[in-house]
């Protein structure tokens, strides 16, 4: 009998391909090879492959497709975001954010801080949410920047953001949000929620790696940055260098694919979720979700166990591919940040798991995914220094 692969839940960290995306990107790749900035025949067939995508990437967050810069992934459209806007202005000023954005956002932050910003991070609820009045209350007259992720990337926690960009358009203040947890998963309107800037991530909505895309707001009003890389023209000067044709088009199926199946995956992501959690339940006392119970993410779940030893709890698990938290942070020892923002104690965080279904997993995975949690939970309750 052939050995059973792990079941992969870490959609946090990384989606699988939808074999339709592999489908376009292996086409495009042989038949598109020439340089879109070409002037000739190959060229304007790359360039075509690339604006079709543009198009569809603006059509899943309601943009324009002229708003649409791609780059390598949404970190660097995270970076060139904060750093870019920064750069713009002639000296350091105020910004505001939440204590738990990912660290593509976090680390520039730091960066400006140490430059001189004065940067206010204001405190989220035991739930993980971001009170809107209080980002407007933390505003002041040289604020520049407002920034606050979508989707919590270790907790799965929905903030606010259309009650934030409000607080935001009513005082002129561009609002960066990093939506690669959530775009693909969850509607973005980004004139609808007041986004200025939006980061997006092909490979966390089932594209590819190393593409991804600052969504850029043209009008009503202008967001300005400047490029922090030099050296051509592509992406309106903001991101020099020839383009991954074939990615990009992988990028904007996968973006197709997300608009037409976003609700259905979604009352079914909810629905396997759910069935996990009540069966783990049912079987364990001391299971706690740490994380908004509602305003999460459709079948994303961050648990922790009372009574596991610390560390432990993954390495009893090789059945399933699940983290810890962040895949940016997993060479970190140090506890979360995040569920220290919460207040969840050292040794529940220390016990606790990241997981997240996706579109391809079924029923019998979210039953076979909680007998193995729920079997190592009790083994390792019962020999808790094992």
């Amino acid at each position: 009998m052939p050995v059973r692969k792990p079941l992969y839940l870490d959609n946090h960290a990384s989606t699988a391909p939808d074999p339709a995306v592999l489908e376009v990107m292996q086409r495009v790749a042989r038949d598109h090879f020439g340089n879109p900035a070409s002037s000739h025949a190959y060229g304007w067939a790359a360039a075509k492959v690339v604006e079709l995508a543009r198009e569809q990437v603006a059509a899943l967050i309601q943009a324009s497709p002229g708003e649409i810069i791609f780059t390598a992934n949404a970190t660097e459209a995270d970076n060139l975001a904060v750093l870019g806007l920064a750069a713009a202005w002639p000296g350091p000023g105020h910004i505001v954010t939440s204590p738990f954005e990912h660290a593509a956002v976090a680390a520039p932050l730091a960066r400006l801080e140490a430059a001189g910003w004065r940067i206010s991070r204001v405190p989220v609820d035991a739930s993980g949410v971001i009170d809107p009045e209080a980002v407007a209350a933390a505003m002041a007259n040289d604020t520049r920047l407002v920034c606050c992720l979508a989707a919590q990337n270790e907790i799965g926690t929905v903030q606010p953001v259309a009650r934030i960009g409000e607080a935001c358009r009513e005082r002129g203040v561009p609002f960066l949000c990093d939506g690669a947890q959530a775009v693909g998963r969850i509607p973005v309107d980004v004139t609808r929620d007041g986004i200025g800037m939006l980061a997006v991530s092909a490979h966390k909505l089932h594209g590819p790696k190393g593409v991804g895309a600052l969504y850029l707001r043209r009008r009503g009003p202008r967001v300005a940055i400047e490029p922090l890389q030099l050296g051509g023209g592509q992406e309106r000067g903001l991101r020099p260098g020839t383009p991954d044709v074939a990615g990009i088009a992988g990028f904007g199926e996968a973006c197709r694919l997300a608009a037409q199946r976003l609700d259905d995956d979604a009352v079914r992501l909810r629905a396997m979720a759910a069935q996990f959690l009540a069966s783990l339940r049912g079987r364990l006392d001391g299971v706690h979700l740490h994380g908004d119970p509602v305003q999460r993410l459709p079948g994303s779940l961050n648990l922790g166990f009372a009574g596991v030893p610390p560390g432990k709890l993954l390495m009893a698990m090789p059945q399933l591919a699940v983290s810890a938290g962040s895949a940016c942070s997993a060479g970190s020892a140090a506890p979360s940040s995040v569920l220290a923002a919460l207040g969840v104690p050292p040794d529940l965080a220390a016990a606790s798991m990241r997981l997240c279904f996706a579109r391809d997993h079924t029923e019998e995975d979210a039953v076979f995914a909680a007998t193995v949690v729920s079997d190592a939970v009790i083994r390792l309750r019962a020999s808790p220094v094992a």
